[in-house]
């Protein structure tokens, strides 16, 4: 009996694969740890640091020292926290959210998502040839990135563009570091933006490039502001999937071929929505609720975690100068010309801000 269960424990780690998955999740799981334990501690509440800032800049801090060594035996768990803990941790949100609030966004939360994407793609595509010398491959996978969902939405885009590996590492890297750098510069900003809680978050979910750095910086201000900046960023998410078809359709009339374009749907988003819709019939206990919000915290902290990790500062030694300097140039129209955007939208439907 203890040989049978000696081996059950033991299996797991005999393959490297195997190995390196459970690692990476423990790696990533005590990092997670150590965030929402500091995070109840009165001194860091009073800074207003949440579990999720916290557990992202531990990560970034272990990326950057110890983390290289031991990147090959954890790669694999904590790659696997970094994508299908996000998302997974994305459709559980939705039980912190109802159709009321979705309702709160409306018409006008996809009136400026859509505006937002098509303006920056098209900045990317026009000055990044014509301005800052960078390929047109590379331009439009920036501005994909830029636009949509940061690095998810560089390799969704990368199969349509039929770009190679290096240009996808370069347009990835330049949308983490500037993501990363918005995910801390918003709430900074929040007080002397002339904007509530549920604009600030509809602001930050349609200018933020990731989905892990818009929940970030949604709770660093707080519920109601995390709350309308998911909302936001998950029908900004949805637009993935019409802009890959709109720039499939255009890329082949310009190849004169009429091949069929691969698409990547965004299924998290649909869960989001599908568990908002679920959690509004409120048919679950309040206390049933609690714990899944508990549970959600923490595998939103190991995402954000895993995400810290694979964060390191030679990815700007790695972008070059001019793809940064692109990025750049979409980072700051994001932030301005978002918030201009906001604010006409707000007003032509006569909402608060």
């Amino acid at each position: 009996m203890f040989r049978r269960a000696t081996a059950v424990l033991v299996s797991p780690l005999a393959n490297g694969r195997q190995a390196s998955f459970w690692l990476g999740l423990l790696l990533a799981g005590a990092i997670a740890a150590l965030g929402l334990w500091l995070a109840e501690l009165p001194r860091v509440q009073g800074w207003g640091l949440g579990a999720l800032t916290l557990a992202i800049v531990l990560g970034m801090l272990a990326g950057n020292s110890f983390f290289p060594a031991i990147a090959k035996s954890t790669a694999a768990g904590v790659d696997f926290s970094r994508s299908r803990l996000l998302r997974l941790g994305i459709v559980l949100y939705g039980f912190r959210i109802t159709f009321q609030q979705i309702g709160g966004v409306g018409v006008a939360g996809l009136v400026i998502d859509a505006a937002m994407v098509a303006s920056v793609f098209a900045l990317a595509a026009s000055l990044g040839p014509r301005v800052f010398g960078v390929d047109r491959q590379t331009a439009m996978l920036i501005g994909a990135g830029s636009a949509i969902c940061g690095a998810a939405a560089v390799m969704a885009t990368e199969p349509v563009v039929r770009a190679p590996a290096h240009k996808v590492s370069v347009a990835v890297a330049t949308v983490v570091v500037f993501g990363t750098i918005a995910m801390f510069l918003y709430p900074w900003l929040y007080p002397h933006l002339s904007m509530g809680a549920h604009a600030y978050g509809v602001y930050a979910g349609s200018t933020i490039h990731e989905v892990a750095q818009v929940i970030v910086a949604g709770n660093a201000v707080g519920e109601a502001a995390a709350a309308s900046a998911v909302i936001e960023k998950m029908l900004r998410v949805m637009l993935l999937a019409p802009f890959l078809l709109l720039l499939g359709w255009a890329l082949r009339r310009g190849r004169g071929k009429a091949a069929a374009t691969p698409l990547a749907m965004p299924w998290f988003a649909l869960g989001f929505i599908a568990v908002s819709g679920f959690n509004s019939l409120q048919l679950l206990p309040a206390d049933w609720v609690e714990t899944i919000v508990r549970i959600d915290t923490a595998l939103l902290a190991m995402a954000m975690a895993a995400l810290g990790l694979r964060t390191h500062a030679g990815a700007m030694r790695q972008a070059g100068m001019r793809p940064l300097l692109l990025a750049a140039a979409l980072f700051l129209f994001l932030m301005a010309g978002g918030w201009v955007v906001n604010v006409v939208v707000a007003r032509l439907f006569q909402l608060a801000l």
